[in-house]
């Protein structure tokens, strides 16, 4: 069926359309930091002497190289642990079909449907109690278990997908199970596997809420986190507030263009394969 010129250009505007509503509120930021400190900026106006000091100040004021060390941290807590687990158990409901797989799914995809908020006193309360409040652990142990549901729904959708005559002509050769996971098909899901990584590796460097809520230290805490310390210092100073949150998005969105051919080749390979 051929799409007509109307519908290309119908397409194109609406992208255009959402691309605008999607950037304003990063324009309206970078613009709003870059007026004097202690000033009340108003809209999208440019400021008549840019203050460019204001991303060192607040690079300074937030202790952000600490902050930084201590997101990278997490992250490399949090998301080799994460990738390992959530592969081998994908693989196992996905592609071995173990007993009781079907069941297996259900429970992660009721995961996917709790509250992430309702769910932060719970985690408080055992923390409290297992005395790793206010530690690296108290962030990185909940985020691994909270990010279980995509994850390994995400690697089922992959393994469930994979020809099942590949497997059966690796057993003919003598491969045993742990042969099939590491040699074959460990290889053939690195585009998911590299794709789910990028997504948790933005979403615990973003992580906001655990990081307030179980940290008390401010150089426990991930980048995202500590701007809710920051905000309540400097919440009449709003270029330095808005100069600090432009510091913190930098690093996501740098890995996320960097990175956007990972990402979207392994969601058009589900797409494919569908």
């Amino acid at each position: 069926m051929k799409i007509g010129r109307g519908e290309i250009f119908a397409g194109r505007a609406l992208l255009l359309l959402l691309m605008t509503f999607t950037l304003l509120p990063f324009i309206s930021i970078f613009l709003t930091a870059l007026h004097p400190s202690g000033s009340v900026p108003g809209g999208l106006d440019w400021p008549t002497d840019p203050q460019w000091g204001n991303f060192v100040e607040a690079f300074k004021v937030a202790n952000m190289s600490t902050l930084i060390v201590s997101s990278v941290r997490i992250v490399l807590m949090v998301v080799p642990i994460a990738l390992v687990i959530s592969t081998m158990a994908g693989f196992a409901i996905g592609m071995l079909r173990i007993p009781g797989s079907s069941l297996l799914l259900l429970l992660f995809v009721f995961g996917l449907t709790l509250p992430f908020q309702g769910i932060i006193i719970p985690i408080y309360t055992l923390e409290r109690a297992l005395h790793i409040y206010n530690t690296k652990f108290a962030i990185a142990l909940p985020l691994i278990a909270l990010y279980m549901p995509f994850s390994v729904f995400w690697m089922r959708a992959h393994f469930v997908n994979i020809p099942v005559e590949i497997s059966e002509a690796a057993r003919v050769d003598g491969a045993t199970t742990w042969d099939l996971f590491r040699r074959i098909h460990l290889p053939l899901a690195q585009a998911p596997i590299a794709s789910l990584g990028i997504l948790m590796s933005i979403w615990t460097w973003n992580q906001f809420l655990l990081a307030l809520v179980l940290v008390e230290d401010p150089n426990q805490r991930t980048m995202a986190g500590a701007l809710g310390a920051f905000q309540g210092h400097y919440a009449t100073n709003v270029p330095l507030l808005c100069a600090g949150t432009i510091i913190i998005l930098v690093p996501t969105l740098l890995v996320f263009v960097l990175f956007q051919r990972q990402i979207i080749k392994a969601l058009l390979q589900g797409a494919v394969k569908g």
